[in-house]
């Protein structure tokens, strides 16, 4: 990081021109983050506190909703806090940490939605095998691999960006830091050391991409031959959604990440980072979790405990 100590701090895209919209900004990414804690920390309650909730599906949703949490606590406050405050900067400190957390949550993201697309396909395809696939020891392992993986990854494509020379400015074109963007800074062809990491793992996370279609092909030929049409549309109505999302994810951050310079802008490339980064973990807990009737009895039965102490 020597090579970049003559950089203090970058500056961060400034999401409006006038104090209206920035304050209107403001108001868009609080409403955000609200609905992100409030969704994802009812989960993360009602799996904690209902012993009936401890199955291996309730325990990747848990997990799921701690890595949301995080990505929306990594990105969204400082845009806010710029909004509020109609300033831009970022230290150069404090842009390394970001770009860690956001990549660690964001992976770790991607892996449990990749671990719970499985867990669905031996609840549906081997319904006698699932305690033996997915028992206590298997999911706990299971996690572990997936916050590790993440963990590494992160601290991989941190330490190998912010060792790059940069000497070409410091405006990122991002309401966060995000390694294309810093990569446009820098002065030397050791970038390409980066973005050969960014190609790897981008293919990781397509092959993971593929096995999620794979399996969900084979979980909706089980489905067809449910004879029940009211089973048939609510296996259907969880999973659509659940591929849906994961497909605009992975799209949306691969065209993020491996697009050429030459069609880039600040509203395309703003847009796609709101709809990879943002999006997701607020609207997961409304897709795969609050749409569940044990999880939302659970809410229901703590948040009526709560009112009747008060």
């Amino acid at each position: 990081m020597s090579n970049s100590s003559s950089i203090s701090h970058f500056l961060l895209l400034a999401l409006a021109d006038t104090r209206q919209l920035q304050l209107l900004h403001f108001c868009l990414f609080l409403g955000i983050s609200l609905a992100a804690l409030l969704g994802n920390g009812l989960i993360i309650s009602a799996v904690a506190c209902g012993h009936h909730l401890h199955t291996p599906m309730f325990f990747f949703l848990l997990n799921l909703a701690l890595s949301d949490l995080g990505s929306i606590c990594t990105t969204l406050p400082k845009a806010m806090h710029n909004s509020l405050w109609d300033t831009s900067t970022i230290s150069y400190s404090g842009c390394a940490a970001q770009l860690f957390f956001f990549l660690f949550f964001i992976v770790s993201e991607f892996c449990l939605l990749t671990i719970m697309c499985y867990d669905r396909y031996v609840s549906i395809c081997k319904p006698l095998h699932y305690r033996t696939l997915l028992g206590s020891r298997a999911c706990a392992h299971m996690a572990a691999a997936a916050w590790a993986s993440a963990f590494l990854n992160a601290l991989l494509h941190t330490a190998n960006t912010f060792s790059l020379p940069l000497c070409h400015g410091n405006a990122l074109g991002q309401f966060f830091c995000e390694i294309p963007q810093i990569l446009k800074f820098s002065c030397s062809q050791s970038y390409l050391k980066e973005f050969g990491f960014i190609v790897f793992s981008i293919s990781l996370l397509f092959g993971c991409f593929v096995f999620i279609i794979f399996s969900y092909v084979q979980i909706f030929r089980a489905v067809l031959r449910i004879l029940s049409e009211q089973g048939r549309h609510k296996a259907f109505s969880t999973c659509l959604p659940h591929l849906a999302v994961v497909s605009l994810f992975i799209s949306t951050g691969t065209v993020t990440y491996l697009k050429p310079p030459s069609i880039s802008s600040p509203s395309l490339d703003l847009s796609l980072s709101v709809l990879y980064s943002v999006v997701p973990p607020a609207l997961n807990p409304l897709i795969y979790s609050l749409r569940n009737q044990e999880l939302k009895a659970e809410v229901r039965r703590l948040m009526t405990g709560c009112f009747q102490k008060h």
